[in-house]
């Protein structure tokens, strides 16, 4: 998807979110935001929306979310507000593809259904890894297209309304796998149907 699309798109979706692609993707925030409450120390959530993962991080993390939507970032920040998120830190408008961020900042680095919208996904990921120190980790939970059966030719008839649904029905999981830097460590599909998928990368520590 272009950038415009992407902000039109969830100007568009960012009142109902919560009420419908969250209740979607409840499962997969779960999963994730459970593997990171066992880790420690610093925390971006690249994709942070409606900030529907942000209460559910546990207090002993420091938490920054960005997002390109300034409509679902003010939703967030409203969460931030109301419910004395103070473990949540900061909340930036900000572009995936170039973080405004030094290099090894952050102990994790978590996209929850983000890499399959955004444009250059592997432009992201890159971003994601350079931000995260060595010996950090990545954490993605997203949907990735299927190579065969009846929901791979769903996903192919839905693959020319992404600008519309926004995101790419038809996306594949080597989008996010070549990235020298990382290691896959976990990969992991879940329910309902193995529709998502849970991927962790560890950031290799040079010599």
């Amino acid at each position: 998807m272009e950038i415009g699309a992407v902000s039109a798109t969830y100007a568009r979706w960012a009142p109902i979110y919560d009420k419908t692609f969250g209740k979607i993707t409840n499962a997969g925030r779960r999963k994730t935001v459970a593997h990171v409450n066992r880790r420690q120390g610093t925390v971006l959530e690249v994709g942070v929306g409606t900030g529907l993962a942000l209460r559910e991080y546990d207090p002993h993390l420091a938490v920054t979310g960005i997002d390109f939507s300034e409509e679902m970032l003010a939703k967030a920040q409203a969460k931030v507000v109301e419910e004395d998120l103070t473990h949540v830190k900061s909340l930036r408008q900000m572009d995936a593809r170039l973080l405004d961020f030094a290099d090894d900042s952050f102990d994790t680095v978590v996209a929850m259904h983000i890499v399959s919208v955004v444009p250059e996904p592997e432009k992201v990921v890159a971003e994601m890894a350079r931000v995260c120190r060595p010996g950090g980790q990545i954490v993605i939970t997203n949907h990735f297209s299927r190579d065969k059966g009846f929901l791979a030719m769903v996903e192919r008839l839905t693959a020319p309304f992404a600008n519309l649904l926004g995101w790419h029905s038809d996306f594949p999981i080597d989008a996010v796998m070549g990235e020298e830097n990382l290691e896959a460590v976990e990969q992991q599909s879940f329910p309902p149907v193995g529709l998502m998928t849970f991927l962790v990368f560890e950031k290799r520590v040079t010599q």
